[in-house]
């Protein structure tokens, strides 16, 4: 035999929501008449602004927590270059520890390879979308990202591959030449510096928003003067 299927009753709009037919003629009487005051003082206890009286809307005092639409968070606090310089020297660190030391085995041309490849598929797929995720109307986050398209930008996908490879390139030198300065230093052919995850993360970058300032000074040359070549031409 067939199941029956359960009639659920449909909740109209009434029950549903807390209709305040009074505030609405309020509001209606305000956009008609500039000298309209309301009556009484507005309420910013959420109660109050939401029609549910929740237990979780009371403090600890036995008071209402109060309404603030401008409210921020803790994170929307942190300043944007330390929450941008974080999420990349952390997911650096990351693609060091599962790559570099996950397949120590690989000769040292494909770990380097292949640790600025995933770190590029990482920051195309991961970080790059994290930042538009965060950004507000005035994209902060360009400052931070090499290619600061749309994420649906497939070729970015590829550019930023081959831009990690240059990065981690970089990054290894600077590791060379550290070890050939502590040897010149301590006159030992024996003393040579490792790749960790810390030291890896601050290093890419460092290197990373070097080129990304490099990037952003031609980026604004190249507005400034198509700017003047406007204004010449008017």
């Amino acid at each position: 035999m067939a199941k029956k299927k359960k009639n659920f009753k449909e909740t109209t709009i009434e029950n549903f929501y807390d209709l305040r037919v009074d505030k609405i003629d309020e509001l209606v009487a305000a956009l008609k008449d500039d000298s309209y005051e309301p009556q009484g003082d507005i309420s910013m206890n959420i109660s109050d602004c939401t029609g549910i009286d929740d237990p979780k809307n009371v403090t600890r005092s036995g008071k209402q927590k109060q309404f603030d639409p401008y409210k921020t968070d803790f994170l929307g606090r942190i300043p944007t270059w330390i929450k941008a310089i974080f999420v990349k020297w952390w997911f650096a660190g990351v693609v060091c520890y599962f790559v570099m030391w996950g397949l120590s085995g690989l000769d040292a041309l494909d770990q380097m390879v292949l640790l600025g490849a995933v770190l590029g598929l990482i920051v195309d797929v991961l970080v790059n979308p994290l930042f538009r995720y965060m950004e507000t109307d005035r994209k902060e986050y360009n400052d931070y990202m090499m290619f600061p398209f749309p994420f649906k930008a497939f070729w970015t996908f590829f550019t930023n591959i081959l831009y990690y490879v240059l990065v981690v390139t970089c990054v290894m030198f600077i590791y060379a030449g550290i070890t050939n300065l502590v040897i010149h230093i301590n006159g030992s052919a024996s003393v040579w510096t490792g790749v960790e995850p810390l030291l890896f993360g601050v290093y890419t970058v460092v290197v990373d928003m070097i080129f990304i300032g490099i990037k952003d000074g031609i980026v604004r040359l190249v507005k400034k003067r198509g700017k003047k070549e406007i204004a010449a031409n008017v």
